[in-house]
């Protein structure tokens, strides 16, 4: 799945991601070798990510924060190109509301959001879709920064 989507996504040189709910740091860890410049990683507990990006060499262009990633959107000010958002899927619909008002001012011009959550209840923003991909019980639904 994490190949499909970085086919979609296509060239992510020079752009900055933030990971939220980054488990492991997998998409964070993905992007940066892809070519993005530097990723924020957010989640309740990081030392999976945080070994993982120590092992690879790219913690200098990594931030991990140990936080829940509404409180995380409601301090953070800066701005991202990519936000990959995979919270526990049991939580995800209950977080959509949240996010989407928190994520749109820290969206960059022309940034996209990568939402992944389980089919039956899926995280759902009020961003522009520019693309829905289902994975067995899985949907990935990609948004775009509102004009």
């Amino acid at each position: 799945m994490r190949e499909a989507l970085f086919s979609i996504l296509a060239d992510v040189d020079g752009l900055t991601a933030l990971d939220l709910y980054c488990g492991t740091g997998a998409l964070a860890i993905e992007a940066i070798s892809r070519g993005a410049a530097a990723a924020t990683l957010v989640d309740t507990a990081i030392d999976a990510a945080e070994r993982n990006v120590e092992q690879l060499g790219i913690a200098d262009r990594c931030t991990l924060v140990r936080t829940d990633a509404v409180r995380f959107l409601e301090r953070d000010l800066a701005t991202y190109d990519l936000v990959f958002c995979d919270p526990p899927y049991r939580l995800a619909a209950r977080r959509g509301p949240d996010l989407d008002r928190l994520l749109r001012p820290r969206l960059a011009e022309g940034a996209r959001v990568i939402a992944e959550s389980a089919t039956a209840e899926p995280l759902e923003l009020s961003l522009p879709l520019l693309d829905a991909r289902r994975y067995g019980s899985t949907v990935v639904r990609i948004y775009g920064a509102a004009a």
